[in-house]
C-alpha cells in the first residue's frame, strides 16, 4: 500500500479512467499545457493528446456548458473549475441544467459529468476566493457533492463520480494537496453517498468531512492525552447524505460535535444537528455543539484569516463542553 499525496491520488484516479473509458475526457483553465491549477494533470496532454485535454478561455460557465452538452451527448467529461468560487459565474448552468434534467425530461436524458472545483481557505487568498459554499450546492436535489479528507477517499470517490451517470460536485480542498496518506494499491472504487468511521471513540461523536477531519483528529489525539475519546465520522459526501454511521456514533456516545469550515449559519452542521433532534432526540445528553468558520469574509492577512478559520483547539474547547 503507498503513501501519496492528496494530489497524486486525484491525478491517479484521472489517468487510470482515462485510460479505462475514452469517453473520459477533461476540460479547464490551464490543464493541458500547464497541467492544472495544482498540477493535478501534469503530463497529461503529453499522453492523451488535445482532444481529450483541452484548454478553454477564462470562462466557467463556458467550461460547464460545454461539459454538460458532452455529457448529453455519450461522452463523460470532467471539467476543473481553478476554485469553486468561480462556479458561482456557472450556476445557472450547475443547479438549474446539470442538476435537473434528468428528472425534468422524466430520466430520457443522463449526464455523466464531474465538476472538480478547489474550495476553502488558509492559503491567503483573499474572501471571494477562499470560501467553502458546500452547503449552497448540496441544497440542489439531482446534483451530488464530494468532499473527501483523505487521499485514498480522493481516489475512490473521483473514480466512483466518473462512472456516475449523475452530476457531481468534487470539492478538493486547497490546502490538502499535499496531506500523504496510505492508497489501497490496485482497483479502487468509493460508493458515493456512504459516510466513514475514521476513528473509534466512546465519550463525544465529531461529525465532519474535508479539511476539517484533518483538523477533528489533531484535537482528537489532544483529548485522548486527558482520557478522552472522540469518534469521529467523515461524511465524504453531502449529497446524498449518509446519516447511519452518525446516528449509531451518538447512540453510543450521546453528545455530538460538528465540524464544518463553512459559516455555521445555514451551514452542514445545521443539517446535520437537526437530522439528529430529529432521528435520535431521545439518546442527545446535551446540546450538540457546532464549530465552524468566523462570521466574516475570510481575512486576506494571514495571522486573521488562521484566527477565522476553525481549529484544534476550537474543536476540544466545543467537547469539554458537551462533556
Amino acid at each position: 500500500m503507498a503513501k501519496i499525496t492528496m494530489r497524486e491520488a486525484i491525478s491517479q484516479a484521472l489517468w487510470e479512467e482515462m485510460e479505462r473509458d475514452p469517453k473520459v475526457f477533461i476540460l479547464g483553465e490551464e490543464v493541458g499545457l500547464w497541467g492544472g491549477t495544482y498540477a493535478v494533470t501534469k503530463g497529461f496532454f503529453d499522453h492523451f493528446g488535445a482532444e481529450r485535454v483541452r484548454d478553454t478561455p477564462i470562462a466557467e460557465a463556458a467550461i460547464v456548458g460545454a461539459a454538460i452538452g458532452a455529457a448529453l451527448t455519450g461522452l463523460r467529461p470532467v471539467a476543473e473549475l481553478m476554485t469553486i468560487n468561480f462556479a458561482f459565474s456557472a450556476m445557472d448552468h450547475i443547479v438549474n441544467e446539470a442538476a435537473k434534467l434528468h428528472y425534468m425530461f422524466a430520466g430520457q436524458m443522463v449526464l455523466p459529468m464531474v465538476i472538480r472545483a478547489v474550495g476553502g481557505g488558509g492559503r491567503q487568498l483573499g474572501a471571494t476566493h477562499s470560501q467553502t459554499p458546500d452547503a449552497v450546492f448540496a441544497h440542489f436535489p439531482g446534483l451530488k457533492v464530494v468532499a473527501p479528507g483523505t487521499p485514498a477517499d480522493a481516489k475512490g470517490l473521483l473514480k466512483a463520480a466518473i462512472r456516475s451517470n449523475d452530476p457531481v460536485l468534487f470539492i478538493e480542498h486547497a490546502t490538502l494537496y499535499q496531506t500523504r496518506g496510505e492508497v489501497p494499491d490496485g482497483e479502487l472504487i468509493v460508493p458515493i453517498g456512504k459516510s466513514k468511521i475514521q476513528r473509534l471513540g466512546r465519550d463525544v461523536t465529531l461529525v465532519t468531512y474535508s479539511k476539517m477531519l484533518e483538523v477533528s483528529m489533531k484535537a482528537a489525539e489532544q483529548l485522548a492525552a486527558e482520557g478522552i475519546e472522540v469518534e469521529i465520522v467523515d461524511l465524504r459526501s453531502l449529497r446524498p447524505l449518509d446519516m447511519d454511521p452518525v446516528l449509531e456514533s451518538l447512540k453510543k456516545t450521546n453528545r455530538a460535535v460538528i465540524v464544518e469550515e463553512g459559516w455555521k449559519s445555514y451551514g452542514v452542521g445545521a443539517e446535520i444537528a437537526s437530522r439528529i433532534y430529529e432521528e435520535a432526540f431521545d439518546f442527545v445528553d446535551a446540546p450538540i455543539k457546532r464549530v465552524a468558520q468566523a462570521e466574516v469574509p475570510l481575512p486576506y492577512n494571514r495571522t486573521l484569516e488562521q484566527m477565522a478559520l476553525p481549529n484544534a483547539a476550537d474543536v476540544v474547547k466545543a467537547v469539554k463542553e458537551v462533556l
